[in-house]
């Protein structure tokens, strides 16, 4: 083999020797978990969009047997509108501020139901309703998927921010990725808010 033809041979020998260790010293990582961090919300946000889809359904089933708890019911439909209308997708998900209205608007609508799950005590019809007890059982359900769904975004927030403050991630943060901030993480903003809420009786 000769000069010009030996050198490309090294040159792509080189290249794909680079190409083999930069792949297995995790210069991949940090994009790869910043993926499942969005895919771990847009999960959290299908839960909560689900409990929301849950709410007229509920309210409309109460109303019918407890209309004198007006204020109650108009506490829900309010609660579930301010938090149907915060929305924090892929692009808001860095800004804590967003991220902070969003978890409290959904803290509210958790507070207005569990309101609205006592004063059903009061009404022996209602509880065994059968549409009732469905529409119970399925927001139960759905609270204990977004405690889970919840649980699973934090996890994914925490191997991300700690890919980008540890070697080797924080070299390749800094070289390739330093448009990438450290995430919130979605906390607690209420007593016990880790815990999904009780609605069983």
């Amino acid at each position: 083999m000769h000069g010009p033809s030996r050198l490309a041979s090294l040159r792509t020998l080189a290249s794909l020797l680079l190409v083999t260790l930069l792949s297995g010293c995790g210069i991949n990582n940090i994009p790869s978990y910043d993926e499942q961090v969005k895919s771990a919300w847009a999960q959290v946000e299908n839960q909560y969009q689900r409990r929301a889809d849950l709410v007229p359904n509920l309210v409309e089933t109460v109303k019918g047997y407890a209309r004198q708890e007006q204020e109650t019911l108009t506490a829900v439909i309010e609660a579930r509108a301010k938090a149907t209308s915060i929305q924090v997708d892929a692009n808001t998900l860095d800004d804590p501020a967003k991220l902070r209205q969003f978890e409290q608007a959904q803290d509210q609508l958790s507070g207005a139901l569990s309101r609205l799950m006592v004063v059903v005590e009061r009404y022996p019809d209602l509880k065994s309703n059968q549409n009732f007890l469905a529409l119970q059982s399925q927001l139960e359900g759905t609270e204990n998927r977004i405690a889970v769904a919840r649980r699973d975004f934090i996890a994914a927030v925490q191997r991300y921010n700690t890919e980008i403050r540890t070697f080797p991630g924080r070299i390749w943060h800094t070289l390739m990725y330093s448009d990438m901030p450290i995430r919130e993480t979605f906390e607690a903003t209420s007593e016990n808010a880790e815990q999904a809420p009780q609605v069983q009786f």
